[in-house]
């Protein structure tokens, strides 16, 4: 029988008679602790509070940390202040992607990389392989438990329970050692929801008073428990890639729209080169939005035809929970990327119309 990792949190599932657990990636995480719509909903009008603590954290010190991430990254460290944080990838020499990333600098030689869960190990050691200088790079990953708070009441809710300034962030910003609740935090304006919202970073020994309370103070205002259901339906809505989905070894971040996130015009990254062949030549293919016309669900894998011939596949899709149209993002052949182009997923074996329509399909009035 496999063994499951738990995030310092675990115990507290326990006490939501509906939580549900699921193994994502070798850990044991709750898809649901109400349930998905619910979740969701709160989220979009209230807010939701998400254990993440899966999520890998690195440590880059050293004086040539910054030259180190420049080169290991897309976008462009130099631009960074204390104090800030920037999402970027990390490519392979041909293009494709290692993981996507959030780079926080702390200070000139000190900075803190998020990374993917199930990427932990293998970022780790891509990192290892290509250090330089007196740079060090420390996993911090199981001494770290992240909380995301997320939705329009995330601001409200977080001044009840730390004097920090953290509701004058501004995104992508971040406050170190906030007492949030009694516990010395790291505060980001961050998230992964398409919300306004916040990520805490905390000693894994100290979460659960951290979940306690912003729990308590969220009470007032609709916060709720939510899952790794709802954490996908949100960020889907919003476009934000999945890592194995959207992204991956064999797709590149210009294909998957996330061309803003990397600064061809800095000095030479791995998997600059590849890229800006790919800018050059044209690409091949594009992820964009589908709508079903026909009934039907788009889902992972499915694939897409145009004019009698496969031209990709969808790499997320569902029923959204709030707009509640079926909505699917396919990365598909260039020549079919217009919106409005009529287009054909298989499902079951039945070829039913869609169309490529804009993203993201959903977006925060303000």
């Amino acid at each position: 029988m496999a063994t499951w990792r738990r995030t310092p949190l675990y115990p507290l599932y326990a006490g939501y008679e509906g939580a549900r657990c699921i193994d994502f990636g070798g850990w044991e995480l709750p898809v649901q602790f109400t349930g998905i719509q619910k979740e969701h909903d709160a989220v979009r009008k209230q807010a939701g509070l998400f254990d993440v603590s899966h999520m890998g954290e690195f440590l880059a010190t050293g004086q040539f940390a910054e030259a180190f991430l420049q080169r290991m990254t897309t976008n462009d460290v130099s631009r960074l202040a204390d104090g800030q944080a920037q999402y970027s990838l990390m490519c392979f020499p041909e293009g494709g992607v290692v993981d996507d990333l959030l780079v926080y600098r702390l200070s000139a030689d000190h900075y803190m990389l998020v990374v993917n869960a199930s990427n932990t190990a293998k970022d780790f050691d891509w990192l290892q392989e290509h250090l330089i200088g007196d740079v060090t790079l420390k996993d911090v990953s199981d001494e770290t438990a992240l909380l995301a708070l997320q939705g329009p009441n995330a601001a409200a809710i977080l001044a009840r329970v730390t004097t920090a300034a953290a509701d004058r962030l501004a995104p992508f910003r971040f406050l170190t050692q906030a007492a949030v609740c009694g516990v010395p935090a790291l505060v980001s304006r961050t998230g992964y929801t398409g919300e306004d919202g916040f990520e805490l970073y905390a000693a894994a020994d100290q979460a659960q008073t951290l979940w306690k309370g912003l729990m308590e103070a969220g009470e007032p205002f609709g916060l709720v428990p939510a899952g790794l259901g709802a954490r996908d339906t949100l960020r889907f809505e919003a476009k934000l890639p999945l890592y194995g989905q959207e992204l991956s070894k064999d797709v590149s971040p210009l294909e998957a729209g996330l061309g803003s996130f990397v600064k061809l015009g800095k000095d030479s990254f791995i998997g600059r080169d590849a890229l800006i062949r790919q800018q050059e030549y044209g690409l091949a293919r594009k992820l964009v939005g589908i709508e079903m016309i026909d009934r039907g669900i788009p889902r992972t894998g499915y694939p897409v035809f145009a004019d009698g011939l496969a031209i990709g596949e969808v790499t997320s899709g569902t029923q959204s929970p709030t707009l509640k149209r079926n909505l699917g993002l396919a990365l598909i052949d260039a020549a079919f990327t217009e919106p409005g182009t009529a287009v054909w997923v298989e499902i079951r074996g039945k070829r039913l119309q869609a169309e490529v329509v804009k993203t993201p399909f959903y977006r925060r009035s303000s």
